[in-house]
This record gives structure tokens, C-alpha cells and sequence, in this order.
């Protein structure tokens, strides 16, 4: 029998309870109970599992009995959990017990897609896609499911910061009508406004250049949100229209003299050189040059911000908030990447994109293959396709939610995670805020010692109680 003192039960407890008072707030997306206390259960699952074998998974890091893999797996797509309700409930939750970082009173979001390898062929929306990248790992084509996403930039502690994740859903490969003409595009815009119903204020996004279009900057203008983005070298913008003396015939002339932004690298004069606000980046000087033009896709005013800078090369920025100082825009863009930071936690630390759930009745997808055309298949074949695709984004949904758990008690409870991680790390830095594989690690040190009391608080703990098989608990076993 292991032997624990009310004092240490309480320091092993803390950090699961300040998680579970946190999940608690989830509570009105699930119909049932029930539903709750499987969703927590896979919550804890994507939280502290070691490996990312699918659902299996997290029966061996939650220690529940083989019997239950059946339920697990059918708790991903039952309707019973609330997929909008959720995200709008996550959205709410990440503003309440997090401080986001603002710009002039707007909050900070940044977007960016993703491509997922899935090597089913009963998987909807799998296709052929391309990936455009400089790692030498990545193939140039690959199978697999194409995502974009949305995260919230916040503050960390120690001058850190975080991008939580909000939503990621997938947005290829299936056609549910032919009459259907929106692009990713549309549907990244889509996505933006039912995460902004949940948000208290107007939100700058940040993309990169695949986003700077007219698809996407009218609709936000239009909303009082705005855009910060990297432009192509080709970008061409236009000086204002000089008004005439006498007013002449016809519509007033818009657009004036022509400027394509490559050639004014060669004003070497015009540039500013200034401190890099790049977050991270300490002793670096940078040179840029800011301009207010006129840009045809949108047709306004917008500011091109154009940077030298010393390692990085040479790039051009342009934000739609004209009122944005230069340095300011600069150092918004910087934190882009930071997205791209969460998405390696959710591939490598979280899995959650790790899913294997496949359709028995679909027609199998050959390789190299597009889009699956649905408006042709039966009423009950899309139902079905329907109902995979929830399970889909529901798995990807509750690891957004569980990454961004793992980062409020990194920047809440730094110091205790610190306390209860016993690995080790070539280079542990205790006085910054631990990353979500620390946390996991803490967490997962955690739980045998958090059920083997068996206070009987939490709905969590007597579930997990009931279906423990007990054998599989290192060196543990229950009381009474």
C-alpha cells in the first residue's frame, strides 16, 4: 500500500485539479454527462499519452480497461458532443484564463493551413496534394487531408508568447454540390467570423502571402477586422489620383502614378535602419521603407512596409490598419511563426492529427487521386461521409483544446510543473515557462499517484476509478 501524506496528496493533486476546474467550462457542449466525462477522459488521453497510435492510445495512458476502446471510438462521432458549441465554448474559455496580446485595441490571429499524410483509401476528403517546402523530409506530393486553422497570440510568462490553437478544420477534397464555387479562401473567411462571434473585440489577422488577397481582405474590412501579410516581389500599387483644378466629365481619375514595389529596393536613401523588433531577435538592425498606396485588389489605401534585413533577406509586408507604425507592422508579422510552433506540439507532442478512422462503405480512393464528387453518391452514402467528417474534426477539436490546456498550465503554473516533471532535458530552463511536452511529461508523473487516493472529488477520477484495470498501474494499486 503506498503511503501519502495529506500535504503531498494535495501538491500531486494540484495540477490536475486546476486542469479539471478549466475543462469544467466545456461542460454545456456535451448533451449528457456521460458525454462529458468521455470527452475529459480523451482530454486527459491526448494530454498525457506517450505514444500517438490512434485511440489506443489513450486506453493505455488512462489505463482503462480493453473493453472500453469500443465506446471510445464511437464517442468521436456521436452528435451528442456539439462541434460549433465546443469551439465557441474553447473560444470563450482560451479569452477568460488567458491574456491575449493587443495591437491598438485589436487582438492578434493568426491563420495558416497545414496537410495532414493519410494513407487510407476509405478515408473522405484524402487527396492528392501538393506541399511546397525546403525541408528535405517533405515529399513534394503526398495523400492526405488538407487543414487550415486559426490560432490566438498570448502572453506568456517571462516575455514569452504562445499561439493557442482555436479551431483547425479541413477545408479539401470533398464536393457537396457542383453549384459550390468557394475556395479556401472563402472557407479560411468563414471560419475567421465563427470564431470572431465568440471574441469581445475587432481582431488584426496574420497570414502569409497566400492569404493577401481581395477573397479575403474585403470581408474583413467589411467587418472592421483587419489583415497583416506578406506580399509577392511583384506587388504593384498605385499613388493617389491628383484632384483637378476643374471638375471634368465622367468618373474622377482613382488611381495615379504606378509604383512596383521591386523597383524601390534600389532607393537605398529612403531606408530607415532601426533595432529589429522581431520577437527573439536581439543586436540585429534592420532597414525598411513604408509607403501608403493604393492596391487594385481592394481598392484602397493600404501600407507596404518593405524590409531588409540582415539574415532573413529582403521582404515586403502590407497591412490594411494604415495607422499601424512600420516597426509595428514588422514586429506583428515576426510572430507568425509561432503558429507554425504549435503545429509541431500538436504533430509530435499531442498527435492531433493522429486519427485512423476509416469508412467501411466508402469506395475505395485510388492514389493520386482529387476531389470525391458527393453530389453524385446516395442520400445515405453522404450521411455516412457526414458523420466520419464529424468524427474528424471533433478528434482534431479536442486536441486544440487539449494543447491549449497544456499551455495555460505552462503560463499559469510554470514553476509547479517544473516541480513535478522528473526527466531530464540537455537544456532545461527553469526560468521560462515550460513547453506542452514538460507539462505532458508532468502530468503524466501525475495521474497514478493523483488516483491511488481516492478522494472521490471529481467525476473524472471515479470514472477513470470504475474502468482502471489496475494491473496495468506501475507500482500502484487502489485503496479501499
Amino acid at each position: 500500500m503506498l503511503s501519502v501524506t495529506k500535504g503531498k496528496v494535495k501538491r500531486i493533486m494540484e495540477l490536475w485539479i486546476h486542469w479539471f476546474e478549466a475543462v469544467l467550462a466545456l461542460r454545456q457542449a456535451c448533451a449528457r454527462k456521460r458525454t462529458f466525462v468521455w470527452m475529459t477522459l480523451a482530454l486527459v488521453g491526448f494530454s498525457i499519452r506517450a505514444d500517438l497510435l490512434g485511440v489506443t492510445s489513450f486506453i493505455r495512458a488512462c489505463f482503462i480497461k480493453e473493453e472500453k476502446y469500443r465506446r471510445l471510438l464511437y464517442f468521436f462521432h456521436t452528435s451528442a458532443l456539439d462541434l460549433q458549441k465546443l469551439t465557441a465554448l474553447w473560444v470563450k474559455l482560451v479569452l477568460r484564463v488567458f491574456s491575449a496580446v493587443t495591437v491598438n485595441g485589436y487582438l492578434l490571429l493568426i491563420a495558416d493551413g497545414i496537410k495532414v499524410a493519410k494513407e487510407g483509401k476509405k478515408m473522405p476528403a484524402v487527396k492528392s496534394l501538393h506541399q511546397e517546402s525546403g525541408d528535405n523530409s517533405k515529399p513534394a506530393f503526398i495523400m492526405g487531408h488538407s487543414f487550415q486553422a486559426l490560432g490566438l497570440l498570448v502572453n506568456g510568462a517571462f516575455a514569452q508568447f504562445f499561439c493557442v490553437p482555436l479551431v483547425s478544420r479541413i477545408h479539401e477534397g470533398l464536393v457537396w454540390s457542383n453549384r459550390d464555387k468557394r475556395t479556401l479562401l472563402d472557407k479560411l473567411v468563414a471560419l475567421f467570423f465563427h470564431i470572431a462571434e465568440s471574441l469581445q473585440q475587432k481582431a488584426i489577422l496574420i497570414a502569409d502571402a497566400y492569404y493577401a488577397s481581395k477573397k479575403v481582405i474585403k470581408p474583413l474590412l467589411q467587418e472592421g477586422h483587419h489583415l497583416v501579410t506578406r506580399v509577392k516581389t511583384t506587388a504593384v500599387g498605385y499613388h493617389p489620383a491628383p484632384r483637378p483644378k476643374k471638375r471634368k466629365r465622367g468618373r474622377p481619375k482613382l488611381y495615379g502614378r504606378k509604383v512596383r514595389l521591386k523597383d524601390c529596393w534600389k532607393r537605398t536613401q529612403d531606408f530607415v535602419k532601426a533595432p529589429s523588433p522581431v520577437y527573439g531577435e536581439t543586436n540585429v538592425s534592420i532597414q525598411y521603407l513604408c509607403m501608403d498606396l493604393l492596391w487594385r485588389p481592394v481598392g484602397q489605401l493600404v501600407r507596404f512596409v518593405l524590409v531588409k534585413h540582415p539574415t532573413r533577406g529582403r521582404m515586403i509586408l502590407m497591412t490594411t490598419l494604415t495607422s499601424l507604425a512600420p516597426l509595428e507592422v514588422i514586429r506583428i508579422y515576426g510572430y507568425r511563426f509561432k503558429i507554425e510552433v504549435a503545429f509541431k506540439q500538436a504533430l509530435h507532442t499531442l498527435g492531433t492529427y493522429a486519427y485512423h478512422f476509416w469508412m467501411m462503405a466508402m469506395t475505395p480512393i485510388r492514389k493520386r487521386s482529387g476531389k470525391q464528387h458527393l453530389h453524385r453518391k446516395t442520400e445515405e452514402y453522404r450521411q455516412q461521409v457526414k458523420r466520419k467528417m464529424g468524427a474528424y474534426h471533433r478528434y482534431v477539436q479536442l486536441g486544440c483544446v487539449a494543447q491549449g490546456m497544456l499551455q495555460y498550465l505552462s503560463v499559469t503554473f510554470g514553476n509547479k510543473v517544473w516541480l513535478h516533471f522528473k526527466s531530464w532535458l540537455r537544456t532545461m530552463k527553469l526560468d521560462k515557462a515550460p513547453s506542452e511536452m514538460v507539462v505532458a511529461q508532468a502530468l503524466r508523473a501525475c495521474l497514478p499517484k493523483f488516483l491511488v487516493v481516492k478522494h472521490g472529488s471529481h467525476d473524472l477520477e471515479k470514472f477513470i476509478v470504475e474502468n482502471a484495470d489496475v494491473s496495468r498501474m506501475p507500482e500502484f494499486r487502489l485503496t479501499g
